[in-house]
This record gives C-alpha cells, structure tokens and sequence, in this order.
C-alpha cells in the first residue's frame, strides 16, 4: 500500500526557516513581559548562535526592540585561545549597536580565579567525585553577582536569555524535562523559568527564556557557517567559533568545549581537533595542563589530616584523614610549570606571527606569590599537618584505629 505510513519511517526533521520561526515565536510571546533583556554569552557555540540571532531578529524587526539589551560575558580565564578570540571579536562587533545594547565582561574576583585558588590559596583542581568547585566559582556566581549589580539602576525587570538546547547534554535534558512548561510555557516557546537561583537584588526580577531550545546541532552550524557571516545577517565573525570545535568538519565531530586543560573530563577532545589544523599547532604546550592538574592531586603534593584532634584524641567527623591542600613546594612547582608553558606558546606564537596565550597574567602570578609567601591555606586548615604521602595509622570513621604495619616496619629497620 502505497499510502501506508511506516512506523520506522524517521519523522520529517525541522527546516531552519521552522527553527527560526519557532524562534521568533518564543521571543515574541515573553519578550514583551520584560523592559530590559540579557544575553549570557560564553563564546561557544549555542551561545553565539544566540547572541547573532536574537540581534538580527530585533534589527530586522521580526522581534520588538527591548528598552535595554546586555550581554553578559563570562570570562573565566580558562577558555580555549580560539574561542576566546572569538569572544573578543564578537564583542567588539557590538559596539557597533552601542546605543541601545551594551556588554559586561564578567569574571571572578582575583582570589577566586581557577589558578589563583588552586596555586595561591592551595585548593587542589576540581574532580567530578567530591570536589567539583570550578563551574559555580569561575562562571555562576560572577554571572550572578554582575546581574544583580546590574538591576539595582534598572526599573523593571530583566529577561536573561540563554543558548540551552536539548540534546547538548544528557543530565541537562533531564532537568529541562522536568521543568519545561514551567510558568505556563508551551511546548515549541522556549524553556520560559520564572524561577532562579535564590539571592538578594534578583528576586522577583528575573526571568529565564532558551529560545533555541528546539533547534538542532546542525541548524546551530548552518547558523553560523553561513546565515550569520553574511552582510544581511550582520556579518558576525563567528568562522572563529568553528575552529574551536574542528573547523568544517564541526559539525561531525560535534566537539563539546570546556576550559583549556579541564581537570573534570577525561580527554581535551576540543583542544585535540584545534592542534589538528595547522594554523594552531603552536599551542600544543597546553596538553601539558591535564597531566599537571592531575599530578597535583596525588598525595606527595597535598597535606592530610591525622585523625587527632589538638589534644590527641580521635577527631569528629567521617572522612578523619581526608587529604587536603597543596604543599608550598607543589604550588611554585606548578607555577613554574603553566608559566612556561605560557612562555613556549607566546615564544612561538611571535616567530609565527599568531595570537598569543594569557594562562598567567602578570596580575595573577603576583597575587599567587603574595599569597603563598602569606601562608595562605583554604579555610580549616593550618598548615602544620603531615603531608599525604606520609605513613600513619589508620583511622576509621567509627574511630576504629588499625595499626599501620609499614610504619611500624621502618622504624624496626630504623
């Protein structure tokens, strides 16, 4: 039967004229709600997908104008060198839209920046089991206090705009589904969340939209391989975007990003898809970055707790001999170590006439210096404990103590 409808017949995929249109939909049923929108802008590329097409929809007038419109770029310092390039050109490209939409570089203050508190403070690098500090302190809570500040001079409230997608990632799916048609959102308008993060100055002001929501990996790269370059679309430089995530073959590869060297995944898939293009091979120093931060984390690097309180008995608490924050001599070893990284790259980068790297900035390595000669430790910690790899006799949580045999052992041979 010709007619017949087959149940394995893969549904008919979204156009990207449909994905647009889904798009303006979204924005025109929320936009109007809120004076003043932002955009959260992190350089990659849903993110600058969303950026370009919000601006080209507004300047084209399928989308009202907002009174206001502010893009929020979150610069953690760790950011892969094209992307960051990326970022620094599309921001330049909206001054050119300076009278009614404005940008704000958001980063952490300097003691809390990833190298600053690993090195300087003596945090080890984050792990995706029990420490997992990097996201919240480079990226959210800068975003968040840059928002707030924002709306204490604005009247009205603020629509923040992001670049989430269903699909980019398997646990966030999850969370949309679980929240989408939240606050009486239709399916197809965009993940609309009237609820945030609760903290003083955006309460009750502040609303969520991911107009992208619907849209596909390969609407993202048609977007901006070739809508978003062309004149009539604003001529955005988003090629540089693409060679973040492998150049034209993008798309296949469909590359996730994170910070240069990122201590939570388990391969620098994105850095590799850079070094294989030739333009960028001078940055291959930065595959030394991972090996450094794990290294870090072993206990020749690191205090540990005896299990003793100051009066030498079983101290409180489950984990009674945790290990705890870099030694000195780790923290001066690593910094000698990212600083010549930092030294070989931007050596290369001048011979070849290519962009150069900032991992350290003068301004970070002398906070670094400061704080170590301070005796700076994290918070519960004096300084004064044995280093991890020392042998001791273990400590149970139940306060169990078991007899270390190898200790033993050494002083015997002793």
């Amino acid at each position: 039967m010709s007619g017949a409808v087959s149940l394995f017949a893969e549904p008919t995929r979204m156009t990207m004229q449909e994905a647009i249109d889904l798009t303006v939909q979204s924005l025109r049923a929320y936009g109007e709600q809120h004076q003043h929108w932002g955009i959260a802008y992190s350089g990659g590329k849903d993110s600058s997908a969303t950026l370009t097409l919000v601006l080209h929809l507004i300047e084209t007038g399928q989308v009202p104008q907002p009174e206001s419109l502010t893009v929020y770029y979150a610069d953690t310092r760790q950011e892969l060198p094209p992307l960051a390039l990326a970022a620094q050109a599309m921001l330049s490209r909206l001054t050119e839209h300076s009278n009614w939409v404005r940008s704000a570089v958001v980063t952490a203050p300097l003691d809390k920046r990833f190298l600053v508190y690993i090195l300087g403070r003596g945090v080890p690098p984050p792990n995706n089991n029990t420490l997992r500090w990097c996201t919240r302190q480079i990226k959210v809570d800068p975003m968040t206090a840059a928002i707030a500040e924002h709306l204490k001079g604005l009247p009205g409230n603020l629509l923040m705009i992001t670049g989430v997608r269903q699909g980019e990632s398997a646990v966030r799916d999850r969370r949309i589904e679980m929240s989408c048609g939240k606050d009486g959102a239709e399916c197809g308008q965009g993940w609309y969340q009237q609820v945030l993060p609760e903290s003083p100055g955006i309460r009750g002001r502040i609303a969520t939209l991911a107009p992208l929501l619907h849209w596909r990996v390969c609407h993202v790269w048609d977007w901006l391989r070739f809508h978003a370059p062309a004149g009539e679309y604003g001529g955005w430089p988003t090629a540089l975007v693409a060679d973040a995530y492998g150049g034209e073959e993008a798309e296949e590869i469909n590359a996730r990003t994170g910070c240069t060297g990122c201590p939570l995944a388990s391969r620098d898939t994105a850095l590799d898809n850079i070094l294989r293009r030739p333009e960028w091979t001078y940055l291959a120093p930065l595959k030394g970055l991972k090996p450094l931060y794990q290294e870090l984390r072993l206990p020749q690097n690191r205090l540990k707790k005896t299990g003793l309180d100051g009066d030498g008995n079983i101290a409180r608490g489950k984990n009674k001999q945790r290990m705890g924050p870099l030694t000195f001599e780790a923290r001066l070893m690593a910094l000698d170590r990212v600083l010549a990284i930092q030294a070989e790259i931007n050596k290369a980068a001048k011979t070849l006439g290519r962009p150069e790297v900032d991992l350290v900035s003068a301004e970070e390595e002398a906070r670094i210096r400061d704080l170590i000669t301070l005796g700076t430790w994290p918070n519960g910690w004096e300084g004064d404990e044995p280093r991890a790899d020392k042998l001791m006799d273990h400590i149970l949580p139940d306060g169990t103590v078991m007899p270390n045999l190898l200790a033993e052992m050494d002083i015997q041979d002793a």
